[in-house]
């Protein structure tokens, strides 16, 4: 098993509440699907699949409000698919006809810790017979780098992640004291990540040109966070649908 130990930081994150969409609402703490999403903006394969095993909460777990002018349509596939075939059809959206402005309740200055592994998913297995230790140097070469091929957010694009970076090992001492005084902190019922019904495999069959499938159910499990550790992998077995 092949694991990395990351420091993830930002200016402002949202993890939105599933049941507080409309007027966004974020968690106290990132959800682990969410801090997968953040590991595939940095390298994905159908190959592999992140397993996020521990999260460190080390500054103050501080909210502000915002308000927000949002975009309320999206362009349609089947305009774009139109277009493309060369018929005259608008795939535009004015933002003045679509915008509306609507609330959120973010976090600001965050930063995690976070231990993870990855593992091998049998799709679309390779004929190298050192696969894993492949994908562990491409993992580490681009944290090391801080490469990427598309931005990394916190929760949602407008939040970018300000810096990831490799460390040996978490120094506990640095988790602020307004953290380690809360103690053990049950979170309740949150997301633990978004299970796509496909399992990641394209539903035509078709590697090169990929079809997936756009059902999904939440999965959600019941963590503690203890002195601001937050043991995914202690709490994983409960999982919920």
């Amino acid at each position: 098993m092949y694991g990395f130990k990351i420091i993830i930081e930002g200016d402002y994150a949202c993890f939105t509440r599933p049941e507080m969409k409309v007027e966004r609402v974020s968690y106290d703490v990132p959800p682990p699907g969410a801090v997968e999403g953040i590991l595939k903006s940095i390298y994905w394969k159908p190959a592999i699949k992140y397993v996020i095993d521990k999260i460190i909460v080390y500054n103050p777990i501080e909210f502000m409000n915002v308000r927000r002018n949002e975009v309320k349509d999206k362009v349609l596939y089947s305009a774009v698919k139109s277009k493309m075939k060369g018929k005259d059809t608008d795939i535009s959206i004015y933002t003045s006809q679509s915008r509306s402005q609507r609330a959120a309740m973010i976090l600001k200055n965050v930063k995690y810790g976070i231990l993870f592994h990855f593992e091998l998913t049998g799709l679309k297995n390779e004929d190298e017979e050192d696969s894993e230790n492949k994908h562990y140097n491409i993992i580490k070469r681009r944290l090391e780098k801080g490469q990427f091929f598309r931005s990394p957010c916190l929760g949602c694009s407008e939040f970018p992640v300000k810096k990831i970076y490799i460390v040996d090992d978490f120094n506990l001492n640095d988790i602020s004291p307004e953290i380690n005084s809360l103690g053990d902190v049950d979170l309740g019922f949150m997301s633990y990540k978004v299970m796509f019904k496909d399992g990641g495999i394209p539903i035509n069959g078709d590697w090169e040109n990929p079809k997936f499938s756009d059902k999904a159910d939440t999965v959600y499990y019941r963590p503690h966070m203890v002195n601001g550790v937050i043991d995914v992998e202690k709490y994983r077995e409960g999982l919920k649908c």
